[in-house]
């Protein structure tokens, strides 16, 4: 693990024990002003420690995903760094039309590379021209300029992780049967010696079908005038790639969350059963959390990809629940060893497409995530258009992703509701 990595977890860890020592500090004898004021030091410590884990997350993502794009020779050993007798290198054209088709992340080392240093190059020939003429380009490059652009960012959430829910790939958008099957109230019976086995008809196999399409989901249009192009500092349709793939990412989260599933994908949170309906609109109890839990079958308790979904406000609330000996139901996991942080030894995902507790509410999901499938066609296309904008000296971009969900069971996943 890279040492920033490290210390930043390290630290995440150093503040959650601090602040966890600091809410143990209240007792029944303080009043609900101090209360108060420890409760608020508390939220505002352990939003640090939010930010510190989820910028260790992003910088291990970005490493994982460099290292998967280092070539391998047949044996699967990185060959990255050996020098070939011919290199090959490709033309910048041709990278850029393989990153317009399918993003930055369908690029291999080598075009990655080419692609970055046509950057660099691009760099360094608008700072040349901010040493003379405005009119050149200085205008693109003031006094003081990073080199950096500062783009907003939001958590959007698990819905899209191939890690977390089940990802089905197809080449095609045609709409996708998938069988369905639940057994498990049939049961097998004692035969009597020479009698026959019943033969009427009662344990035959029922199956179901969940038909999943490929909805189109877009960007919109963004247009960019040809001086912004070719006079700006940086590449700007590298940018746009990854600010579209972004965009499309909050989206398909979103809609995979909360989707009605009419003309749109059924979002888990909808598709899900009701576990248990909590007694109140503004709060849950440490009690209902465990039923919640016990709602789900233990089969789907048992899989790897069991867990936990919640917004980050619903996160501050179970954070400060605790059972009846007095343990927190929230535990910080092992930084060192990569082990996440569970509620109820069961990991968690942070969804900000969920809804606040409330009156009428689906404010948390639980159970196993495999039994919810992504249907995804095909890879993130991005489209320039040249000639439709070409007489007023602009392109058009445009980013397009077709994709579907659906929940096979819903006893596989299951959701807590607050009443109206």
């Amino acid at each position: 693990m890279p040492r920033e990595i490290r210390q930043m977890r390290e630290r995440a860890a150093e503040i959650a024990t601090e602040a966890r020592t600091l809410l143990d500090t209240i007792t029944d004898d303080m009043d609900a002003g101090q209360v108060a004021e420890i409760e608020g030091r508390f939220d505002t410590m352990m939003s640090d420690h939010e930010r510190l884990m989820d910028s260790a997350d992003r910088e291990q993502r970005l490493l994982d995903a460099e290292r998967r794009g280092m070539p391998t020779d047949p044996s699967g050993e990185t060959t990255e760094g050996r020098i070939d007798d011919d290199p090959v290198v490709p033309e910048y054209e041709d990278v850029f039309r393989r990153c317009l088709g399918f993003g930055v992340s369908g690029l291999n080392a080598e075009e990655r590379a080419v692609l970055q240093q046509h950057r660099a190059e691009l760099t360094q020939e608008m700072r040349a021209q901010a040493a003379g003429s405005d009119a050149a380009g200085g205008y693109t490059v003031p006094e003081g300029f990073s080199g950096e652009i500062d783009r907003g960012m939001a958590l959007w959430g698990p819905m899209w992780d191939a890690n977390i829910v089940r990802e089905y790939n197809t080449s095609s958008g045609n709409d996708l049967p998938w069988p369905t099957l639940d057994d498990t109230a049939s049961r097998g019976r004692i035969k009597a010696e020479n009698a026959q086995a019943q033969d009427d008809g009662s344990d035959d196999v029922v199956f179901g079908e969940r038909r999943m399409g490929a909805y189109v989901h877009d960007t919109g249009i963004v247009r960019i005038p040809m001086e912004l192009l070719q006079d700006s500092a940086f590449d700007i349709e590298s940018l746009m790639d990854d600010v579209f793939g972004e965009r499309l990412g909050r989206t398909a989260n979103d809609v995979l969350t909360v989707g009605s599933g009419t003309n749109q994908p059924h979002g888990i949170v909808p598709a899900a059963g009701v576990g248990i309906t909590v007694a109140s609109n503004a709060a849950i109890a440490s009690d209902e959390l465990f039923d919640m839990q016990h709602s789900v079958d233990p089969a789907y308790r048992a899989s790897p990809r069991c867990r936990w979904q919640f917004n980050d406000a619903t996160l501050n609330v179970l954070k400060k629940l605790k059972d009846g000996d007095g343990n927190y139901l929230w535990q910080m996991g092992d930084i060192r060893q990569g082990e996440p942080n569970t509620l109820l030894n069961h990991p968690y995902s942070i969804n900000q497409a969920m809804a606040d507790i409330g009156a009428s509410a689906r404010s948390i999901v639980f159970g196993d995530h495999s039994r919810y499938v992504v249907r995804k066609v095909r890879g993130f296309m991005l489209m320039t258009l040249r000639e439709r904008y070409a007489e007023r000296f602009q392109i058009g971009m445009v980013g397009f992703k077709r994709f579907d969900g659906e929940l096979l069971n819903s006893n596989a996943v299951k959701a807590l509701v607050h009443p109206a």
